[in-house]
């Protein structure tokens, strides 16, 4: 959040680029396609792609207070810095659409639309189901808009009717201005029904002993954790909201609920608890769905392919 860190950055990476020299710049996440196709620009670098992986915090919830004011620079700076871009990549087509409506695709500039950032099938492999108790997952940063809040509160009514269903969350705090307290995370820990984890380098472990991936997001690009679950073979809910709803085909792999919508999230996992069998089964809808739509060495082609590399 600080603008003169930012400043230095793009000094630096104008320095940088006109010592390699490079042919090509690519950029994905805000910052680095901001800061990093405008130091390209600068230093001349030919060919400037950028990967939009989503629209974050700036572009979610109601824009009022320091999200209104981060909103406003976030775009005022995408508008500027896309102009200067040469090859534009979005995750899915609702982040396409919302930017072309708020005026930040320059018309000259092609655009182009691929499955997220990909999952590599041969390092996220199937699992066998854990024996045991049903186990939910959910895997992100601790921030209001990964739709945490909805999964403890959805946890806290089942766990109240079924004891033994356990609800599992990994992933680290943080700074975000939208970061969940470290306290109100630990009350849930407290009061039985949630088992923090907290952040893992590697969440095949936690993954492998869940039998049910959930992510109530209010937006992604494509988002990366259940992109990992379905490799591995684990049934998904998660929401109806742009980059989610792509990973889920509503009744073969998972379920879709509304955002922010607590009852039809319980209702959700409630429907894997009455019926077990599916979880099996949509598990392996999954997988296919994983290896045929997003294998990471597709994505990988399509991508060099606009390139042109």
């Amino acid at each position: 959040m600080n603008p003169f860190a930012d400043l230095r950055t793009l000094f630096y990476l104008v320095k940088l680029f006109g010592r390699i020299r490079p042919t090509y710049f690519f950029g994905y996440t805000a910052k680095p396609v901001i800061w990093g196709v405008l130091a390209a620009w600068l230093a001349r670098v030919p060919h400037r792609a950028a990967l939009i992986t989503g629209l974050g915090y700036a572009f979610t919830g109601e824009a009022r207070g320091k999200r209104a004011l981060v909103q406003k620079i976030l775009r005022g700076l995408y508008k500027y810095a896309l102009r200067r871009a040469t090859l534009i990549f979005f995750q899915n087509q609702d982040d396409k659409s919302d930017f072309a409506q708020m005026g930040l695709l320059p018309a000259r500039v092609p655009v182009v639309i691929v499955n997220g950032s990909g999952i590599d099938t041969d390092t996220f492999t199937p699992a066998p189901l854990p024996s045991g108790p049903p186990r939910f997952l959910l895997i992100a940063r601790l921030i209001g808009d990964k739709g945490i809040r909805e999964y403890a509160a959805a946890a806290a009514q089942l766990y109240a009717a079924v004891p033994e269903t356990e609800f599992h969350l990994v992933g680290g705090l943080d700074p975000n201005p939208d970061g969940i307290p470290e306290a109100e995370v630990r009350q849930w820990q407290e009061t039985g029904h949630i088992i923090w984890h907290g952040s893992l380098e590697d969440v095949r472990d936690a993954i492998t002993t869940s039998h049910i991936y959930v992510l109530p997001s209010y937006r992604e690009g494509t988002p990366r954790t259940v992109l990992e679950a379905m490799a591995m073979g684990r049934p998904i809910i998660t929401t109806d909201a742009p980059g989610c709803r792509e990973t889920v085909i509503d009744g073969v792999n998972g379920f879709l609920v509304p955002v922010q919508n607590i009852p039809a999230l319980k209702e959700a996992m409630e429907r894997f608890l009455a019926s077990p069998q599916i979880i099996e089964t949509m598990g392996t809808e999954s997988r296919r769905m994983a290896v045929e739509k997003y294998d990471v060495r597709k994505i990988n082609a399509a991508m060099l392919t606009a390139m042109k590399l």
